[in-house]
């Protein structure tokens, strides 16, 4: 479907939050390698910020300048705001010139889904200024192609998660979380991880919350811990601080400790010793329904 030639509006500014699993189960590896997984999926009040300038041109062209926390992150072709934008154009048909202002704030490969949170952002803004150029399925089948976690991003919201992240069930009742994350500094890539999880598959044990009803134990996370070896320090610190529940999100390196709000995070903060390059804040998720 080709979209219409609307005129350019002026700069749009997105959110592109970061996300936790609250707990993440292994099911089994496909055939094409990919790895279907369940999971709990919520977004955070850590979030990149994503200025978007649209204009009329003579052929699709893409820019992208980055700010705030970039050590890590492409600034070429490979990134994947710049990837969502120009596939977009692309696939709707359009030409226009599209530059892209990334404020970094989540780290890089820390299992918070940054650069997938970019990408949705990005394809968000742009199905909304275009709603003609793409039907929902095939802007879903997009952000697909960009990475698993994309489809997620398109609405990004508390949700159960299944496939290799494309199937997203909005899950209500789960309250509000204040969290402490911790991110030793380092990043893990989450092939990496994947690939050692394959070579010695050893599944967590269940970790139940009681308080959330959920089950918060990440099969990945022994596989991540054998990479990252500073991943069980940390831990113990949040247990030692009073984190009620304590997981790995997605395939690491971040932890997060649950407070019972967001002034008991920020006080176990506070007495915290997380010297550099470890990176921690506190984050909240919103409640769920």
């Amino acid at each position: 479907m080709k979209a219409d030639d609307g005129a350019a509006g002026p700069r749009v500014r997105v959110l592109a939050p970061a996300k936790l699993n609250l707990g993440l189960r292994v099911l089994r590896r496909r055939a094409d390698g990919y790895h279907e997984l369940a999971s709990v999926f919520v977004p955070l009040d850590l979030a990149d910020v994503i200025d978007l300038e649209i204009s009329s041109a003579a052929q699709s062209e893409v820019t992208l300048a980055l700010a705030g926390e970039v050590a890590g992150v492409p600034a070429d072709a490979s990134n994947l705001a710049l990837r969502a934008a120009s596939e977009f154009l692309a696939a709707a048909g359009l030409a226009r010139a599209v530059h892209l202002r990334v404020t970094k704030r989540i780290p890089v490969a820390a299992g918070l889904g940054g650069g997938s949170s970019d990408a949705g952002a990005v394809l968000r803004v742009l199905a909304a200024r275009f709603p003609a150029a793409l039907s929902p399925p095939a802007l879903a089948q997009l952000a697909l192609r960009l990475g698993a976690d994309v489809p997620y991003f398109l609405a990004p919201h508390p949700a159960r998660v299944g496939g290799i992240g494309e199937r997203s069930e909005p899950l209500a009742g789960l309250p509000a979380l204040a969290c402490v994350l911790v991110n030793p500094g380092v990043p893990l890539s989450t092939a990496s991880v994947f690939a050692a999880f394959d070579a010695r598959p050893i599944p967590a044990r269940q970790a139940l919350d009681p308080e959330l009803g959920l089950d918060l134990a990440n099969d990945l996370e022994p596989a991540a811990e054998r990479l990252c070896p500073a991943i069980a320090p940390l831990r113990e610190q949040l247990r030692a601080l009073g984190a009620r529940a304590i997981g790995l999100s997605g395939s690491g390196p971040t932890l997060f400790g649950i407070f019972q709000d967001a002034a008991a995070a920020s006080g176990a903060l506070d007495r915290a010793s997380f010297p550099p390059p470890i990176w921690a804040r506190v984050a909240v998720a919103p409640k769920a329904g």
